[in-house]
């Protein structure tokens, strides 16, 4: 059955790559795997990946070619850098960026992608964090063209649960930076009333639980909450600076299309001074911190 699935290679074996890349495998899609500190590519290549040298070998055996990358300048320096993908990159190839990253500069690297070897580019990132990853529930929102999301569909299927073409290359990033801005806005928010429930003297713990069905609930809410009454900071599920990056490429893409974001603003900054008081890798559940008082 695995020689009819289309091969494929992944480059960036991180908090979400590794999971996805388990899901994959255990679908019976032949795997290549690429990583910058190739140690974390060993279970996989143990579960029956293979091992690739650079991002242009990763092109070699591969029909589609998925990154999960840290940030633009990573994303950029995979694509176009030394044995970069579009040295290894051909016509009829597609290139699925899972990152979060700037749109305008996904437009960008998608031309310049085309021009250089003829490949295709969707961006498909995605919402749902590590535990998305590992059940296959993500949500992943798609720019680019229809032709190639039906193509991708059946792999993108094997990740998550539901699949949305928003519109031309780059439309699936600022769909994310819309996701990131609520959910950020929304962590701040859920820190501020669990400090405000425990300096009150109201149990903390109970918030999500006496809130749960309300027009108040959220995901974030249940997740968060617990997490922040408990001061149940680990293990680390997602990183501030994440978050933080994704807050700033929001808005500064608001900024160029001449869109207001206050909230988005504030809650940019108020994540970059927590950032800088030690917590840039540390889970956004820390964000309480902020403002229990230091007594």
């Amino acid at each position: 059955m695995s020689s009819q699935l289309p091969s494929l290679g992944f480059a960036g074996i991180g908090l979400m790559g590794l999971p996805m890349c388990r899901r994959l495998l255990a679908a019976g899609y032949p795997l290549t795997v690429w990583n910058r500190s190739p140690d974390k590519c060993a279970e996989l290549v143990a579960a029956g990946a293979r091992l690739a040298a650079s991002p242009a070998a990763l092109c070699r055996d591969s029909d589609m070619v998925l990154l999960c990358l840290a940030d633009t300048p990573v994303v950029r320096e995979v694509v176009f850098g030394e044995q970069g993908i579009a040295q290894g990159g051909r016509s009829g190839q597609l290139l699925i960026d899972f990152s979060s990253l700037e749109p305008t500069a996904t437009r960008e690297m998608a031309a310049e992608l085309a021009a250089l070897c003829g490949m295709a580019w969707l961006d498909a990132p995605v919402s749902g964090g590590t535990p998305g990853a590992e059940a296959g529930t993500l949500a992943i929102m798609v720019g680019g063209e229809a032709a190639d999301l039906q193509r991708a569909q059946p792999v993108l299927l094997t990740l998550g649960q539901r699949v949305t073409h928003m519109g031309a290359v780059g439309a699936g990033q600022v769909t994310k930076a819309c996701n990131q801005m609520i959910v950020a806005c929304n962590a701040l928010v859920i820190a501020e009333v669990v400090a405000l429930a425990e300096q009150s003297g109201v149990d903390a713990t109970l918030i999500a639980e006496a809130l749960a069905g309300g027009f108040a609930d959220s995901k974030p809410l249940q997740i968060l909450a617990p997490q922040m009454a408990e001061s149940r900071f680990e293990p680390i599920k997602w990183h501030v600076r994440t978050l933080l990056k994704d807050l700033d490429s929001a808005v500064k893409f608001a900024r160029e299309q001449g869109s207001a974001t206050p909230l988005s603003g504030l809650a940019a900054q108020l994540m970059r001074l927590h950032g800088s008081q030690g917590y840039l890798q540390k889970d956004p559940a820390t964000l309480v911190s902020l403002y229990r008082s230091k007594g």
